[in-house]
């Protein structure tokens, strides 16, 4: 089951074309990506164990697997070394899709997770922020820090540094609005991308996203709009770069 398409109104492409304008406008001043310019890239693999519990409708989620993936650790705001920022993480799946998910540091508990907040550890939870839709229910996937892991430290720099020297590695969970997280995955981090392909890559959180779940809402629709603007500012697509060294 996909997301129904709706034709927008006149008013509301209108509106969709200032947004997206107004970002590409933003991202060639800023001569980088609009959102989490500073970041680094990884070859890595996910591998999902299966949806523990009541299943969440999306076959992706629910059925055991392993993909290929491209990994991006970022800060939101480029704060210098170890200081505190909001942390980024985007995993893209090379599965059918492909699939992006984008999340952001926040906290474990209901309230928190669907907060941005700023930290200095790579190691901690990250969530969607807000919430993705399957037919069944809405629900938040996060990845959560796995104690056994080589230790991420607090700055891009270590990150990198744990990558060289072990295997980092993250949890991916699903939740509901009250319930706890449900660990049904890992993510794993291989080798880092150049820079140059850390700078081609571009993730569209809103578009490449599994069968049977998506964004809905204002924030999603917002968020559409502006990452299409800063794609477009790049002369880059929703599926550009990838550890494969190819548009995937």
């Amino acid at each position: 089951m996909s997301a129904p398409t709706v034709r927008p109104s006149a008013p509301a492409a209108r509106a969709a074309a200032a947004v997206r304008h107004a970002s590409a406008v933003l991202a060639r001043l800023r001569r980088a990506r609009l959102f989490h310019p500073d970041g680094r890239s990884f070859t890595g693999q996910v591998t999902i164990w299966g949806t523990p519990g009541p299943p969440t409708g999306v076959a992706l989620l629910d059925q055991p697997g392993r993909y290929a993936a491209t990994i991006r650790f970022s800060k939101g705001l480029s704060t210098p070394g170890s200081w505190p920022d909001v942390l980024g993480l985007a995993v893209r799946l090379h599965a059918a899709g492909p699939f992006d998910l984008l999340v952001g540091s926040s906290a474990a508990p209901p309230l928190l997770r669907a907060m941005s907040l700023p930290r200095r550890r790579f190691a901690g939870t990250y969530s969607t922020v807000t919430p993705l839709r399957t037919a069944r229910r809405r629900v938040w996937l996060g990845l959560l820090a796995d104690p056994e892991s080589p230790d991420l430290g607090r700055s891009l720099a270590q990150v990198a540094a744990a990558a060289r020297t072990g295997e980092p590695r993250l949890v991916l969970a699903v939740a509901s609005a009250v319930g706890p997280w449900r660990p049904l995955g890992e993510v794993s981090v291989g080798d880092q991308l150049s820079a140059r392909q850390d700078a081609a890559l571009a993730f569209d959180p809103i578009g490449n996203v599994p069968a049977g779940l998506w964004a809905t809402g204002p924030l999603a629709w917002l968020r559409d709009q502006t990452y299409r603007g800063s794609r477009a500012a790049r002369g880059a697509s929703a599926q550009s770069g990838g550890s494969l060294g190819v548009t995937v």
